[in-house]
């Protein structure tokens, strides 16, 4: 089983680690790095490096592909979308976390299907014919799709009961002792203080390039 975690310059780092840590350790997983070249790939706070180990040329079969968002996905990216397209004709499970999802829109892929993606984008699935739906996991027949960043952690939990059973998903999150105990309860538009949800409303990395 292929596991293929795309990167692009300015992912979201805890996008790719969340999914990565909890869908890792699937019976027979062999989990790739994936970008349009191989090498360092850096992040959106220009901080911290992942590296790919093969191009997007060179990955042409994943069983499951996962695809991390950005403050600023670019949804025009046209080798990635068309790689998109192209595993997607095989893969078992296609899934994204945060604004992730917006590349799986753009290219094609959640036509007519429900989906999530960070709050603060969420409105921006529905141009590219996605049905916006405001959960931490949302599965579409083979498409999962989870919320903002830390959710990552939850669709990989959800994904691992899927793919290994119940008892292996449980004791992934065991073993990583997944156990959220916030301190504050602002984790969600929902929960936390009206001026920080409006205040982060107006935050440009989410938005729609001009």
């Amino acid at each position: 089983m292929q596991i293929a975690i795309l990167l692009y310059d300015n992912y979201t780092a805890l996008d790719v680690v969340g999914p990565y840590q909890t869908l890792s350790p699937l019976p027979g997983a062999e989990t790739v790095f994936v970008a349009e070249e191989p090498g360092p790939v850096i992040d959106d706070y220009r901080i911290l490096s992942l590296t790919a180990q093969k191009s997007l040329t060179e990955v042409t079969k994943p069983d499951i592909v996962i695809v991390p968002g950005s403050v600023d996905p670019d949804p025009s990216n046209e080798a990635i979308l068309n790689w998109l397209r192209a595993v997607d004709a095989t893969t078992t499970w296609t899934t994204s976390v945060c604004t992730g999802s917006l590349l799986l829109a753009a290219a094609g892929l959640l036509q007519g299907r429900r989906a999530t993606s960070h709050w603060t984008a969420l409105d921006r699935l529905a141009p590219y014919g996605a049905v916006p739906v405001d959960q931490r996991v949302v599965t579409d027949d083979k498409y999962v799709t989870a919320a903002g960043v830390s959710a990552g952690i939850d669709m990989g939990l959800t994904l691992a009961g899927k793919v290994a059973g119940d008892k292996h998903a449980q004791a992934v999150q065991l073993m990583i002792q997944y156990d959220p105990q916030p301190p504050y309860d602002a984790g969600s538009p929902h929960n936390a203080p009206v001026e920080l949800v409006e205040r982060l409303k107006g935050y440009t990395g989410f938005q729609q390039k001009s």
